[in-house]
This record gives structure tokens, sequence and C-alpha cells, in this order.
């Protein structure tokens, strides 16, 4: 399935039934008098946060909503039927914004969250509202109005509490591949991951934490470089993140240093987000080279680095561990 994160539709309300002129013919009723029925109000169209959806892939084929109309009065003071209310299903983490004010409308995290984006134009009034001693067959009615119409931009935020951050082949792929049920596709050259993979991973409890792995950031991807710009959003709504260095990098502080400096650029509170460091692939150096690495991180980092292998899963316990202890789960 493909990853699409950010789309562009169109939303226009129904519009609204006209009112009719009509007069009562009957037998026997005499000057019977207006009887023009309002016309029904038109749909509007609603934003509903689905559980079961995980991309914005469906608005990259359909970009035009349109609720339906109002159908117009009837006479016997009979109103028209209203148009039904159009309801759009969208993932979990979509954030609503008007194209071109770019004013937030709404954010929708929780399953059946909803947002009314259109709403549907009102119905026309038919000649019975105008009956007045003045004038006692009116026939006067008025129009239903248009529906609400405007440009609304979608944008996805995944739901996770942890996410994994680090420069490409870091292993943040090969880590939520152990730790949860996630199959990323992992391979041996920069820029594997292509879109963000979600993991689910146990607590100690049983229940679940859903882990992120963000595709890797490069020097200057706040600003548009790389693949990191594109996904830097997925990491907003993340509780804390966990930041994997290569050991086997040739400077395992400038790799740090560049994604530190990308999080302050991209803003948003992420460069003061919770944070643990881990050395990854510490099977592939030895002894003193891995304290080296460390040395030099702790010093730069001013805290604790944890030495890990996601490959071989050694010191993956303690770095849940941890992860735990930061989110207050026991």
């Amino acid at each position: 399935m493909q990853f699409i994160d950010q789309a562009r539709i169109a939303v226009q309300g129904g519009r609204g039934g006209d009112g009719i002129v009509a007069f009562r013919r009957e037998k026997y009723v005499p000057a019977g008098g207006p009887s023009g029925g309002d016309g029904g109000h038109g749909g509007a169209i609603w934003l509903q946060a689905d559980p079961n959806l995980q991309t914005l892939l469906d608005f990259k084929y359909k970009r035009l909503f349109a609720a339906p109309e109002g159908r117009r009065g009837g006479p016997n003071r009979s109103s028209g039927a209203g148009g039904d209310d159009l309801v759009v299903r969208v993932p979990c983490g979509t954030e609503v914004r008007d194209q071109d004010s770019l004013a937030l409308l709404g954010d929708l995290t929780e399953p059946g969250d909803r947002l009314r984006v259109a709403a549907g134009g009102r119905g026309g009034l038919g000649n019975a509202h105008y009956l007045s001693n003045r004038n006692r067959a009116p026939e006067k009615f008025t129009e239903g109005k248009d529906g609400e119409s405007r440009q609304i931009q979608l944008e996805l935020k995944l739901l996770a509490e942890v996410g994994i951050i680090g420069l490409p082949n870091a292993g943040k792929s090969t880590l939520i591949s152990v730790l949860s049920a996630a199959k990323p596709k992992i391979a041996d050259y920069p820029f594997t991951t292509l879109v963000p993979n979600l993991g689910v991973v146990r607590r100690p409890s049983g229940d679940g934490t859903v882990f992120a792995d963000i595709p890797g950031l490069i020097a200057g991807a706040a600003l548009g470089a790389g693949l990191g710009h594109d996904f830097l959003r997925h990491i907003e709504r993340t509780r804390l993140l966990v930041h994997l260095v290569d050991v086997s990098s040739p400077d395992v502080v400038a790799d740090l240093e560049v994604v530190q400096a990308e999080l302050e650029a991209y803003g948003h509170g992420l460069k003061d987000r919770p944070r643990l460091l881990a050395l990854n692939k510490i099977e592939l150096v030895d002894d003193e080279a891995l304290d080296l690495a460390r040395q030099a991180l702790e010093n730069r980092w001013g805290a604790e680095v944890r030495l890990i292998s996601a490959a071989t899963r050694q010191g993956l316990d303690s770095l849940l561990a941890a992860v735990w202890e930061q989110l207050g789960i026991s």
C-alpha cells in the first residue's frame, strides 16, 4: 500500500432546496390560502477519524467531495427532504487546515473524532411564510442557499509514543523489526526506508506501545534535503525519541550533531523532547573502539549512552527498560 501523508481536497456543502409558491385548492375550502412548503437544508461534510486507515492514499484519486442538495418544498406546507450529510473517513492523527489561510480547523486523533468542514446551505422559504393581513395571497418565496465551499489541506502525523531516529543506516528498521512484528525493508545501503514504519512493542504489563521508525535524516533535512524533511512531522506527537548512532561510523559525534541540528532547525519542540541515545551495531567493532566511541558520545551528550546490537539483540532489554521508565510505564 502506498504511503501518502499529505493531501489537498475541495469540499462543497449541499445547496438548500428552494421554497415554492402553492395555494390550497380543495373542494369545500374556499380561499384556502398559501401552502407552499420550505426547501430542505443541504447536506454537510464531516471528516471522521477511522483507526482502520493508515494513509491518505484515497485522496490522491478523489479530490472533490460534494454533499447532496436539499429537496424543494411541496404543497400543503410540506417541507422538502434535507440532504444527507457526507462523512469522509481519514486516518487517526490527521490535521485539517484551511488551504488559503493555513488556519488549523481541527486535529482528529481519537477513533470516531468528527469535524465539520463544510456546512450545508439553508433551505428556502415557501410562500406560506409570507401570509399576512395585508397580503392574503403572497406569491413570494426564497431560493435555497449554497452550501459552504472551501479548499482544505490534510496532513497525517503518525500516532506513536516512541520515535526511532538517526542517520541512514543507523539500524532503525532492524531495531523496530526485532522489537515488534513490523516487517520493514532492510538493506545495507542508505535510504532503504522510504516511508515511516509502525510497530507495536509489548510492555511488561502486556499492553502495546507504538514505535515509529522515521526515515533517515541528513544534513539540511529541515530545509528540504533528503527524505527526512518529508517525515519530520511524524515525530511531533511522540513522547520519547530513541536516537541511534552507528558505532562503526568514522565520527560518531558528528553523526549525533547532524541529527541534533536538524531537530533544532525543524522546531516544534523536538530538540527538547526526551531522548535516549544508543550506540548500535556494537558487534561490528572491538572493545577498544567501542569504549572510545562511547566515551566521545557521553562527553558530548552529557548522559549515559546505551550500547546495543539490533541484529544480535544485545542490550535491547536494557534499552526497553529505559524506555518504559521514561514513559512512566511499569
